[in-house]
């Protein structure tokens, strides 16, 4: 009885001890309907923007989906395989210093439009030290090239995980940064377009247009790196 009282602690203790690990859905997420878009050692599910399944700068290093830099590599944006319209997406991602980065949605990939932010509005990934910092059309967890909408902003710094959430429903978008609210947008109403009028996107006629679409990683000039890429249809 001793001897299994014991073997019973042990167990005990092995299972609090036991943490989530990455890039794997919990028992609970799979069961309400969550995927993976990043199985943490391959970059399956994913192509670059109009080119296809070729070699490039994104590949799969200690279960991080990596950006590298420099001109060894291809570059170009990594791209979803699959569209989606209304979805709840969430992911891990950590920059170097001075990075500048994103992720769009809605993405219309075909070669009329020669990049995925011709079309996809992007959810902006900048690094505290990046030069663009603190301009409000910039900034980390708003749409790229919007007025920021004056939410708190929690983040990390450079080398240090960031989480993000981005949610979409009958056009109505939602972006999280670290738990925290920071942009809320309408796709489908009247004062979006004349939003995008705002801005130098007016001169990309696909731009904003869709509320369906591929999501896409941006490739920049730092690196940037993923994680626990996990979406769940709505």
């Amino acid at each position: 009885m001793r001897y299994l009282t014991i073997l019973m602690i042990v167990l005990g203790i092995g299972c609090l001890g036991k943490k989530e690990q990455p890039n794997e859905l919990t028992k609970a997420e799979a069961e309400e309907g969550w995927e993976l878009l990043f199985d943490g050692v391959s970059t399956g599910g994913w192509h670059i923007y109009n080119k296809g399944e070729v070699p490039s700068a994104w590949t799969a290093i200690d279960g991080e989906l990596v950006c590298r830099t420099g001109s060894d590599f291809p570059h170009g944006d990594l791209v979803s395989d699959k569209e989606y319209e209304n979805f709840d997406l969430k992911f891990d991602w950590k920059i170097t210093e001075g990075g500048n980065s994103g992720v769009f949605i809605n993405v219309a990939e075909k070669p009329d439009n020669p990049t995925a932010w011709a079309s996809g509005p992007e959810y902006q990934l900048l690094d505290f030290s990046h030069q663009d910092f603190e301009v409000t059309t910039k900034k980390t967890g708003g749409i790229f090239g919007f007025p920021w909408q004056g939410a708190d902003l929690k983040l990390e710094p450079a080398g240090q995980w960031n989480h993000s959430r981005i949610k979409q429903q009958d056009g109505k978008v939602e972006f999280y940064l670290n738990g925290i609210l920071t942009t809320r947008q309408d796709f489908k109403a009247g004062e979006w377009p004349d939003m995008i009028a705002q801005t130098h996107f007016k001169n990309f006629p696909d731009f904003g247009r869709h509320t369906r679409g591929h999501i896409v990683l941006q490739d920049w000039a730092k690196g940037i790196s993923f994680r626990n890429i996990k979406i769940k249809t709505l």
